[in-house]
C-alpha cells in the first residue's frame, strides 16, 4: 500500500484540494481521481472542455550528436523521420520480448529531443535508457521541475487561443510549437492527448503552474470548462482503445501482441528487434482486442475470458461501463483464433459467463 507520507505532490495539489477533488495515491503521487463525478467529467471533455493535471508524467531531455542514435536503438519507432516540432508515439522494447514503457518522442531541434514517459516507470525508463547510453549523450531528467496540463475537448482550442499568439489551428496532430502562453515564455504547446476528444498538452516549469491553471479555467469559463480527474482520463482513453501501461501493455507483452506493429519499424535495429521480427514472421499466439458486452455486466481488470465451451482463452486488461456508449466495454488478450471482429467470447464476472463480442477499435467511432 502506498502511504500518503511518501507521496509526491504536483505544483497544483493545493488547487485540487481547494476545488474539493477526491485525492488518491497514483504512481507515487497524490493525484485527483475526481471532482464533480466521473460521468459528469467524462461528458464535459467529450462535449466541451476539461483540464487535467498530468504533471506526474516524466520528461527526459536528450542532447548531443548521438541523441538520435540512442533514441533509435532504444525505441521501436523510427525517430529519424521526425522534423523539428514533430512528436511520435513509440515504445521501449525490453530484451525479453516485452515492453519497458510506451512514450512520446519530441524533436525540439537537431541533437535535441524530449522523451515523455509514464510516471510509474520514470526510474525504470531512466535506468534503461542510461544503460544504453554508451556514446555520451547528455541526459537530463526534468520531471520534478516540469508541470504538464492536458486541456482536452472540442472547445479546448477556443479556450487556449485566448492565452497565446501561437496559431493553434496550425499545429497538426502529433506536432508542437514552443511559444509564449499566458505571458510565460518557452511553453511547449503540443497537439497530443489521451482522450480522442482533441486538444493540447502544455509543458512548462512548476513556478508558473498555478498562474497558468487559473488563467485556463478563466478562459474556458464561457465553454463550461471543468477540472478533470484520473478516473475520467481512464474511461476516455478506454473508449478510444488507447493502451494503459501496467494494464494493457507491460514487461511481458510484445508490441505485436498489443497491436503496436504500426510503431514497430524494422528499417533499423533496436532492442530485441531481431526476435520481434521473427515473431512477426511466425505470427503471435495471442492478441490484444477490444470487446463490447452483449449481456449486462462490467468487465474488470484480470477477469478471465472464456470461449462458449468454458475454456479460458485470455483475460481482461482494462474494462469499464463506457459513459458515452452506455455499455460495458473492455480490452484483453485472447487466443488469436478469437481475435477477429464479431468473435463471440465470454467474460467471467463472479460466477457467471457473460456474453461479449470482439469489436474493431476505437469503441467510439468519430
Amino acid at each position: 500500500m502506498e502511504t500518503t507520507t511518501a507521496l509526491k505532490n504536483t505544483a497544483l495539489t493545493d488547487k485540487h484540494i481547494a476545488l474539493g477533488a477526491k485525492m488518491v495515491p497514483f504512481a507515487g503521487y497524490n493525484m485527483p481521481v475526481s471532482y464533480s463525478g466521473l460521468n459528469d467529467e467524462h461528458a464535459t471533455v467529450r462535449e466541451a472542455v476539461g483540464m487535467f493535471d498530468v504533471s506526474h508524467m516524466g520528461e527526459f531531455i536528450l542532447r548531443g550528436p548521438n541523441a538520435l542514435d540512442l533514441i533509435q536503438r532504444v525505441t521501436s519507432n523510427d525517430a529519424s523521420v521526425l522534423v523539428d516540432g514533430k512528436a511520435q508515439y513509440s515504445c521501449l522494447p525490453n530484451d525479453k520480448g516485452g515492453i519497458v514503457d510506451d512514450l512520446i518522442v519530441y524533436k525540439i531541434a537537431d541533437e535535441h529531443y524530449m522523451l515523455v514517459v509514464n510516471a510509474s516507470n520514470m526510474e525504470k525508463d531512466w535506468n534503461w535508457i542510461s544503460k544504453h547510453n554508451t556514446k555520451g549523450v547528455d541526459m537530463k531528467n526534468i520531471s520534478d521541475d516540469t508541470s504538464l496540463l492536458a486541456v482536452q475537448g472540442p472547445k479546448a482550442m477556443a479556450t487556449l487561443q485566448k492565452l497565446t499568439d501561437v496559431k493553434l489551428s496550425e499545429i497538426p496532430y502529433y506536432a508542437f510549437r514552443i511559444g509564449t502562453f499566458n505571458g510565460v515564455n518557452e511553453v511547449v504547446i503540443s497537439n497530443t492527448g489521451y482522450t480522442g476528444a482533441g486538444g493540447f498538452e502544455l509543458y512548462f516549469p512548476n513556478a508558473h503552474a498555478e498562474k497558468i491553471w487559473d488563467a485556463i479555467l478563466e478562459a474556458g469559463k464561457e465553454f463550461g470548462i471543468k477540472p478533470i480527474g484520473l478516473g475520467a482520463r481512464d474511461t476516455l482513453r478506454l473508449e478510444m482503445g488507447f493502451c494503459l501501461y501496467g494494464n494493457d501493455i507491460d514487461d511481458t507483452t510484445s508490441p505485436l501482441e498489443a497491436g503496436l506493429g504500426w510503431i514497430t519499424k524494422f528499417t533499423k535495429e533496436f532492442t530485441n528487434s531481431k526476435a520481434i521480427a521473427e515473431q512477426k514472421e511466425k505470427g503471435v499466439s495471442r492478441k490484444l482486442v477490444g470487446f463490447e458486452m452483449i449481456d449486462r455486466g462490467i468487465p474488470r481488470h484480470d477477469y478471465e475470458i472464456a470461449d462458449a465451451a468454458g475454456n479460458i482463452i485470455g483475460k481482461v486488461t482494462s474494462g469499464t461501463q463506457a459513459p458515452t456508449l452506455q455499455k460495458g466495454i473492455g480490452m484483453g488478450y485472447v487466443s488469436t483464433s478469437f481475435a477477429s471482429p464479431d468473435s463471440e467470447i465470454f467474460v467471467k464476472v463472479r460466477d457467471k459467463a457473460l456474453k461479449a463480442k470482439v469489436v474493431k477499435l476505437p469503441f467510439l467511432k468519430k
